[in-house]
């Protein structure tokens, strides 16, 4: 980007960028949609990728969707933990801006980025040079053409496109581009580990049947938003695949919590008789991954319902994978609750969990406004009664 140009985009970095279009005219010369593109992309990396952010004047980005679909700095930073130890060459088939490539490269001495978007990977060979990133060779390719020339390799990663035409999003492995399932025996014959990066909308058990050879699935959730779902696929694998779910806080802290399919399968259903003097509610990973009794078995809780996917004790339990609540009162949900309860809470955080009303329907029903140090739990207990469940936040 020409020196006039970047300060061009630093004069307008606060403006509409509608409106900055609408009067293109107004600035001869200037290259006014390239300025918009990289206006955008620094207000969205401004949070998602900090690092890049403090050198954004050395960076290009080449187009609003390559900045959506990239990864954000602590995923990038997660899933170098799972090339682990002794790896020498990496090979990322679907570079895209390259967040996950450059992250891989700080780990590996020899990483090979494919792009097959020429844009996209002119720009991304720009940034690395900018960020003085020197082991990485690129290849503007498709994943598919690359895979035939590639040499042998330790790790391929591969994070297959969710975006079809008209901007249309793919959940199924065979809709997304390239097709990991058709493609899983030549990857494996060239690497003999497999990272990929999936949609977290995909179901666990119907992926695992068609990526044989899955030893390990890391669900990873960023400030309790499940962001990724990462299958790593060994060649030869053939045992159970251990489960990670993982859920990175905004302060910084990680929550772990590990299982197989067969322990989630076997444990206990632990149910409580009432609410006691905690409750619990696990965080997006755990949800996702299904681990719903083990939880529960493990940190000695009980489950509110079958169904509900709440715990409570009578004792707290730290190093919960969620967030954990003080119960200040129970109270059975009726007309009663309705007409009475904001003269005692005018404002709490709503939630419903197995409960026959949305979140907003039952706001509309107690008249409680939104926000505060209060929490409503409104749930299904094992016996059938409903209750709402005043609680104020602990962990």
């Amino acid at each position: 980007i020409p020196d006039a140009l970047r300060q061009f985009i630093r004069e307008h970095a606060d403006d509409d960028v509608r409106s900055l279009l609408l009067a293109a005219a107004r600035y001869p010369g200037v290259d006014v949609p390239l300025a918009v593109i990289q206006i955008e992309a620094h207000r969205r990396i401004r949070e998602k990728l900090p690092a890049w952010y403090a050198v954004r004047d050395r960076l290009l980005f080449p187009s609003r969707m390559a900045v959506e679909q990239c990864s954000s700095e602590p995923a990038a930073r997660y899933k170098q933990r799972l090339v682990g130890d002794g790896a020498r060459c990496l090979c990322d088939l679907t570079g895209g801006l390259g967040v996950d490539t450059a992250h891989f490269a700080a780990r590996v001495p020899q990483v090979i980025y494919v792009e097959r978007d020429r844009p996209t990977f002119e720009a991304a060979v720009h940034n690395f040079a900018s960020l003085g990133i020197g082991n990485i060779e690129g290849v503007n390719s498709s994943a598919a053409e690359a895979l035939e020339g590639l040499p042998t390799v330790d790790v391929c990663y591969i994070d297959p496109s969710r975006r079809g035409a008209g901007d249309r999003r793919l959940f199924a492995l065979s809709d997304c581009e390239p097709d990991l399932e058709r493609l899983l025996p030549t990857l494996l014959s060239k690497a003999p580990k497999v990272i990929a990066k999936l949609s977290p909308m995909l179901d666990l058990q119907h992926t695992l049947i068609r990526l044989p050879g899955t030893s390990d699935i890391h669900v990873l959730s960023i400030r309790n938003e499940c962001k990724e779902l990462l299958f790593v696929v060994r060649r030869g694998h053939t045992a159970a695949p251990r489960i990670h779910c993982v859920n990175l806080t905004a302060g910084g802290r990680e929550q772990t919590f590990c299982f197989t399919p067969d322990e989630e399968r076997t444990a206990p259903l632990r149910l409580a008789s009432s609410v006691a003097s905690y409750l619990y509610e696990p965080n997006a990973a755990i949800l996702k991954a299904g681990a719903f009794r083990l939880v529960a078995a493990r940190m000695g809780i009980d489950k509110l319902h079958a169904d509900s996917h709440l715990y409570t004790s009578s004792v707290e339990v730290t190093g919960f994978p969620g967030r954990c609540f003080r119960v200040d009162e129970v109270m059975p949900f009726g007309r009663a609750l309705c007409r009475t309860i904001v003269r005692t809470v005018p404002r709490a955080n709503i939630a419903v969990r197995n409960f026959p009303l949305s979140a907003d329907a039952l706001r509309g029903r107690l008249k409680v406004a939104d926000g505060g140090d209060a929490y409503l739990f409104a749930t299904t207990l094992s016996d059938g009664r409903r209750v709402v469940v005043r609680c104020v936040r602990i962990g």
